[in-house]
């Protein structure tokens, strides 16, 4: 994967929510994000954040580490179809193997996937996929963007 963007600082969870709702209107079905990075990086907070910015209402959003998953049926919005959005946790699973059970594959073409702790996933993740590396600073988070070359334009878009 090629590096795309950052590091980027977000000095406060509000910039962290701006980050998400950036991105929401921007993602469709295929879009696979994979959020890396420590207990406590922003994974989460940036899920959040991005799932409700999509959905256009307040809505609870509930991390999905004992769960696992989490599905949100996010309506039309202009250059954005209807479509599921899976919010995944992986961080209890033990292989590739367990993703498959989770339907993870078909959502990957049929979705909207935001996937944390995404190493889990072996040699089921997406090429296409673009990954955002979290990491705790002292004061805020910072996120890094690696991916193939398609997401260059729509980053630079979503990062202006």
């Amino acid at each position: 994967m090629l590096r795309l963007a950052g590091p980027i600082h977000l000095a406060s969870p509000d910039a962290t929510d701006d980050l998400g709702a950036r991105f929401a209107p921007v993602l469709g079905p295929g879009d696979v994000l994979l959020l890396s990075g420590a207990i406590g990086a922003g994974k989460t907070a940036f899920a959040r954040a991005l799932i409700q910015a999509r959905l256009g209402r307040p809505e609870d959003v509930p991390s999905p580490t004992f769960t696992l998953v989490q599905t949100y049926d996010a309506p039309a919005k202009p250059r954005a179809p209807a479509c599921e959005i899976w919010h995944a946790d992986l961080y209890r699973l033990t292989g590739p193997g367990e993703a498959v059970e989770l339907g993870l594959e078909e959502a990957f073409t049929d979705a909207i996937c935001l996937v944390e702790w995404p190493d889990r996933l072996g040699d089921l993740t997406p090429p296409e996929a673009l990954r955002l590396d979290f990491a705790a600073l002292d004061r805020g988070h910072e996120v890094t963007f690696h991916g193939p070359p398609g997401w260059r334009p729509r980053l630079e878009r979503i990062l202006a």
